[in-house]
């Protein structure tokens, strides 16, 4: 009979689009052995759980439950910002986000929760209702907010659509990620790829604010050796100008 952890070793091998040769050659260990674990026969040590972990590129929240699956202990752990082992963390983030100004910058969680902004990007969110805690998915999963927000919104819903299923494949499948994006296609009348002939380099978000149009192009920054589950799954986003009109009226607001 399947194990558990049998059941999520090859749901995360089928993830991954990888054959049990490909993965026993990955984790140094045979194809037979990883059919053996994934039928039951065969029981994994914690060491193993982690290497063939290292390998389908679990994040931390998903290997905590194929460490309780192969009847482990959880190894990481979800620490809050302002906890004091995370304050060299808390520090990069205030540093990163205040140094943007006056261009838009803010940290996001998983599910696109705002984390923190600076100035110019709370100014921004607060006039499309968004404020820390909440939800940017909540924005983009309401088809009136999104014509008044971004001038050109059926752009922007592809690019999310996009993002959203790209973020949702590394997690092995994330139900709040695949509503939202489920949402934004159902928004666009079923519309995907819908954009002809030679692609643009980027695609800019132009956001609507009173009589100005701001035009971004955006970078995302991540923390390189994350152990901890929240650290792990947040996101800076930083925002820059695409024309002399944007910048102008950053400069001048900062």
């Amino acid at each position: 009979m399947r194990s558990v952890f049998g059941t999520s070793l090859k749901d995360w091998r089928n993830q991954r689009r990888m054959s049990q040769l490909d993965l026993g050659l990955s984790a140094n260990v045979s194809a037979r052995h990883i059919s053996f674990l994934e039928t039951g026969r065969s029981t994994p040590s914690r060491q193993m759980v982690h290497q063939l972990c290292d390998v389908l590129e679990v994040p931390p929240a998903e290997r905590n439950t194929i460490y309780n699956a192969a009847g482990f202990a959880p190894a990481y752990r979800r620490r809050a910002l302002t906890d004091e082992d995370m304050a060299p963390v808390k520090e990069a983030v205030d540093w990163v986000l205040e140094r943007h100004n006056p261009y838009p910058a803010f940290a996001v969680d998983r599910h696109w929760r705002l984390v923190k902004s600076n100035q110019s990007a709370g100014f921004m969110l607060h006039s499309a209702g968004i404020s820390e805690g909440d939800s940017l998915l909540q924005l983009m999963q309401d088809k009136e907010t999104m014509i008044a927000t971004f001038e050109n919104w059926e752009e922007v819903a592809e690019h999310m659509i996009a993002r959203l299923r790209t973020e949702s494949v590394h997690l092995g499948g994330d139900v709040v990620l695949d509503a939202a994006s489920a949402k934004l296609v159902e928004m666009l009348g079923g519309r995907t790829n819908t954009q002809q002939g030679e692609l643009q380099a980027f695609v800019p978000a132009r956001y609507r604010a009173g009589e100005t149009v701001f035009s971004f192009v955006t970078t995302i920054a991540q923390f390189g050796t994350a152990n901890d589950i929240a650290l792990s799954e947040l996101k800076i986003e930083m925002m820059f100008p695409v024309d002399e009109t944007t910048r102008a009226a950053l400069m001048a607001m900062g």
